[in-house]
């Protein structure tokens, strides 16, 4: 089980997205946070898809990197800040919605460097037992704790 280095952990990550505008425009919401993983939800929105409607693979990218970002951020030290160095995406089905789940998960919490898995899903409808989930990209992200570095918000 991963260990947050504070019990005000879930409150640091919730503050911290709240200060990311790119999530804001994207229409992404925190779902759950828990020590180690995070989970957001976003909705399909015309302006964020390619030339067949589907959720454009930047986007898909986009909410991944911080969905992985936040769950290694919710283990760091309460003075820390977070910085993804670098990601695999593999995009496996076309991002359709209506509705989006996304999901990062500490793989290996280390005192400077986290490798952290990621999962989308697309859901046919609102989400219930009788909508259809399916994978729609993973990402492998290492990110990086930074500590004492001018002009980085924790």
């Amino acid at each position: 089980m991963l260990q947050a280095a504070d019990d005000q952990f879930a409150q640091r990550v919730r503050d911290s997205f709240a200060r990311q505008a790119v999530m804001q425009t994207l229409g992404a919401e925190l779902e759950a946070v828990e020590a180690g993983r995070v989970l957001m939800t976003m909705g399909h929105r015309p302006e964020l898809t390619q030339q067949h409607g589907f959720l454009h693979a930047g986007i898909v990218a986009t909410a991944l990197d911080s969905a992985c970002g936040y769950a290694a951020f919710s283990l760091m030290p309460v003075d820390a800040a977070v910085l993804t160095i670098e990601f695999k995406i593999n995009l496996l089905s076309p991002a359709r919605g209506p509705f989006f789940r996304f999901e990062g998960q500490v793989l290996k919490a280390g005192r400077t460097i986290s490798v952290v898995e990621g999962r989308a899903w697309g859901y046919t409808g609102a989400e219930t037992p009788e909508s259809e989930k399916k994978l729609v990209a993973s990402m492998n992200a290492t990110v990086m704790t930074v500590l004492g570095r001018d002009g980085l918000k924790h």
